[in-house]
């Protein structure tokens, strides 16, 4: 059995227009839709084959201290929801949204760090439930085609960010790494290196978690980008491994990343990365 405390397990897109929104992501990274609404709230499922991969939802017109900025969410499992909130407000983080549950099926709070970049905290009130749309006893595929690959955290101060979450979930030290973006500590849970933290530069506003969608040709992929309306921020850029990532923003603005294979003949490509390490 997988322990799933602090894994990523969901990722939800608050946006200004679920429809819009949808087809973009569907068309851009290849997913399928599914509705899963209920009473008083929109919500749409992503599929990546049979698996449900993540969701987008509307913005709520009021979100307490939260950014009303579109934007991706991830949302991290837990043993308890409500001891890991009452936690993060200890080592100086936010609350924006309490814990609560959804259908008596799961529980979450959406929470800030104590440099204030948002992240959600998940669990499963009925863990043996065979419906359940997250299989927390598995292992994430994160190579697999439109699974998140890679997660990034822009933070205002890499050493502290690293401190607040190695405390908070556990996190181990994967390696220390440089790249294209800089210094990075990369980070590890359930045995499986995830993403890295960075020292965000002064481009950057605010600090914020970025994550990296599987996709099979970067260059197709970055096509749809701009033919969807959306923009190019960075890249392509080379990766260790033969992979190409690409950070961009979708047309309602929700800053986003991709990862996959290139075919050389669309872009003036960048220069290699000079890590040898990273490995979304």
């Amino acid at each position: 059995m997988v322990n799933s405390h602090g894994r990523f397990v969901w990722y939800v897109l608050m946006t200004t227009d679920m429809e819009a929104a949808a087809a973009f992501y569907s068309k851009v990274v290849g997913w399928g839709t599914r509705d899963a609404s209920t009473p008083g709230r929109r919500y749409t499922v992503f599929t990546a084959g049979e698996a449900s991969t993540s969701a987008v939802m509307n913005l709520p017109k009021s979100a307490g201290t939260m950014d009303q900025r579109p934007g991706w969410i991830g949302y991290v499992s837990g043993d308890d929801v409500d001891v890991t909130t009452d936690r993060i407000k200890r080592l100086g983080g936010a609350v924006h949204v309490p814990p609560q549950d959804i259908l008596d099926v799961s529980r979450f709070s959406v929470v800030a760090d104590e440099q204030m970049a948002t992240l959600a905290l998940f669990e499963w009130l009925r863990p043996d439930d065979q419906e359940q749309p997250i299989d927390l006893q598995q292992p994430i595929d994160l190579r697999a085609r439109g699974r998140v690959g890679w997660h990034e955290l822009y933070a205002a101060d890499r050493e502290k960010a690293w401190a607040f979450y190695s405390r908070l979930f556990g996190w181990q030290k994967a390696d220390a790494d440089i790249d294209a973006m800089g210094p990075s500590q990369l980070f590890s849970a359930g045995g499986q290196t995830i993403g890295g933290i960075y020292t965000k530069g002064p481009a950057v506003p605010v600090p914020f978690w970025l994550y990296y969608f599987n996709v099979g040709d970067i260059d197709v992929a970055v096509r749809r980008v701009k033919a969807g309306g959306g923009h190019i921020l960075k890249g392509p850029t080379e990766v260790p491994g033969g992979n190409w990532i690409v950070q961009c923003t979708d047309p309602q603005g929700a800053i986003f990343a991709l990862v996959g294979q290139g075919t050389f003949g669309y872009f003036e490509r960048a220069a290699p990365a000079p890590s040898t390490k990273r490995s979304p």
